[in-house]
């Protein structure tokens, strides 16, 4: 598997579920803007959500050995590549631990997941998951990581693989490292020109040449267009 393989897998509505980038639950999201913000700024934190922070903060969900498992499954989800750094190095379980508090409905089948990679280690190699080659655990990995090649047997670990994806990719891309990845540049002042031309040329289109003198130009942009009463433009 490589990063651009799961982003695919991600995008293309393969693993079913959506990113959790929002990071509010329906009941959040449910509620006046005034009760969520109360005592604080728009767009900021209230005392209430920081003191709620650092609760959950305070506490830990994954034991030691969850943890490891994840640095070692997040990593063949998004590697380290030229271009930007692994999943861990931006600390990307440490999101999941996160989560797994604000959101505790992920904590059964997260945790049901991870108890599954000793089982299916035990089944097939006589050892627990952490005691795996490389090799081993990507052949673990391979049983859950693809959706529409799994068998039957396999349906509820691919949902929990599922589930893990969808976390790292929330993680990860919630990071500088994963916007500068997919070339996020947020809003920005711009004009649109039209379809670029090497778009046209790529997909083999052409624009009519009876319109070409009256498209719309860049010294022109202040003229309100006219049409005739066929709807056809003419200036």
């Amino acid at each position: 598997m490589n990063r651009r393989e799961n982003l695919k897998l991600l995008f293309t509505g393969s693993v079913g579920t959506g990113l959790l980038l929002a990071g509010c639950s329906p009941e959040e999201q449910a509620l006046p803007k005034q009760a969520l913000l109360s005592g604080g700024t728009i767009g900021g934190r209230t005392e209430e959500e920081k003191l709620r922070d650092q609760e959950l903060l305070s506490e830990n969900f994954f034991t030691e050995d969850e943890m490891k498992k994840l640095n070692i499954l997040v990593d063949i989800i998004i590697p380290k590549d030229a271009e930007s750094p692994s999943a861990t190095e931006v600390k990307v379980p440490e999101f999941m631990e996160f989560i797994m508090k604000d959101m505790p409905y992920n904590q059964t089948p997260m945790r049901g997941g991870l108890m599954w990679l000793d089982f299916e280690a035990d089944e097939k190699f006589g050892k627990p998951f952490l005691e795996l080659s490389h090799e081993q655990v990507i052949e673990i990995v391979e049983l859950v990581a693809w959706p529409d090649k799994a068998t039957p047997e396999y349906e509820g670990a691919v949902k929990w693989f599922n589930l893990l994806r969808n976390l790292t990719c929330s993680g990860y891309f919630s990071t500088e490292a994963g916007w500068k990845y997919i070339d996020y540049r947020g809003n920005q002042p711009n004009v649109w020109d039209g379809v670029p031309q090497e778009v046209m040329d790529k997909h083999g289109f052409t624009l009519p040449e009876k319109y070409v003198p009256i498209y719309l130009k860049p010294e022109d942009r202040g003229t309100v267009a006219q049409w005739d009463d066929e709807g056809n433009l003419i200036g």
